[in-house]
């Protein structure tokens, strides 16, 4: 791979931040509850998630009190939406370098005929 390819980000590539990053990515910012939800983890592991994301600057939270309860809303930062999609595409240019090539259509002449296959 040449030097200018995409790299991996080790803060996003860990399975649950890059759920957490995934949903962020696709919304302006998401509840607290919403993502431990999609994660299906545990609200301590989640905020330890948050902390590693908040930390490297992806992330902002905002806490707010609702009726009587403290909401907490995540948004991707600008650095943490590029930092997506270069982690991104750095898996879809890892994931094309180790497909196979797909087969080219077989063919054969039968009798002057030319049959093809799948």
């Amino acid at each position: 791979m040449k030097g200018s390819s995409p790299q991996l980000d080790a803060v996003i590539h860990a399975p649950v931040r890059l759920k957490i990053a995934a949903v962020l990515a696709s919304v302006s910012d998401a509840e607290f509850a919403t993502l431990r939800e999609v994660t299906g983890v545990s609200d301590s592991l989640l905020s330890k998630h948050l902390k590693q994301l908040e930390e490297a600057g992806y992330v902002k939270l905002h806490k707010a009190a609702a009726a009587g309860h403290v909401r907490t809303r995540i948004a991707l930062t600008r650095v943490g939406r590029q930092a997506f999609a270069s982690h991104v595409a750095a898996l879809q240019e890892l994931a094309s370098a180790a497909a196979p090539p797909l087969p080219k259509r077989a063919s054969r002449t039968v009798a002057g005929n030319r049959e093809s296959f799948a």
